[in-house]
């Protein structure tokens, strides 16, 4: 007796960009893709869109003309994965004939407010296994920014929790100094 096994049909980066660009998915839909699988991204709160406009500010005028700092657009980081982080600061090149790869990205910035838990497991496995050099998960919640840096397999060798009352420096740009106070003003 042969036994039928039902699986979810997952998809490539090549054939979730091929439906962006067809259309088949509404303009305000936030949808990403991670692992071959489509993801609903939650609805982006007051909080978070405040954090996300906080840190671009501070990334875009401590980076200059030295990086683009990528907001809430795709990044095509494997074979099956393209995720939209909220901040990404990107090697200086044209992205208009296709999204940003891992060599291109600087850092990864996620800023949770409902998404912390899949953010800090799902996302941080998907952005170590890419090799990208530097992770921040930012919680709203509770005003905190994890750092995480030197991808290793699917993990980060090293992770620390920078608070209020305290300033952060991406690995790529050291002179660049961001109060966290500032993020979460």
């Amino acid at each position: 007796m042969a036994i039928e096994v039902e699986r979810p049909r997952r998809f490539t980066a090549d054939e979730f960009e091929r439906m962006v660009v067809a259309g088949i998915f509404r303009e305000e839909e936030r949808l990403e893709l991670i692992g071959g699988e489509i993801v609903e991204m939650a609805p982006i709160g007051h909080r978070q869109a405040a954090g996300i406009a906080n840190l671009n500010k501070r990334l875009v005028m401590g980076a200059g003309d030295r990086a683009l700092v990528w907001v809430q657009g795709p990044a095509r980081l494997a074979i099956d994965s393209v995720p939209e982080p909220d901040l990404a600061l990107l090697r200086l090149h044209s992205y208009r004939s296709g999204s940003p790869r891992s060599e291109d990205v600087l850092l990864i910035v996620e800023v949770a407010e409902s998404s912390l838990r899949y953010d800090r497991t799902t996302k941080l496995q998907l952005y170590a296994s890419a090799g990208i050099p530097e992770y921040w998960i930012v919680s709203v919640e509770g005003e905190w920014i994890e750092v995480c840096r030197l991808p290793e397999g699917d993990r980060y060798r090293e992770r620390s929790r920078v608070t209020r009352g305290n300033t952060i420096s991406p690995l790529a740009f050291p002179d660049v100094t961001i109060r966290v106070d500032d993020v979460f003003a």
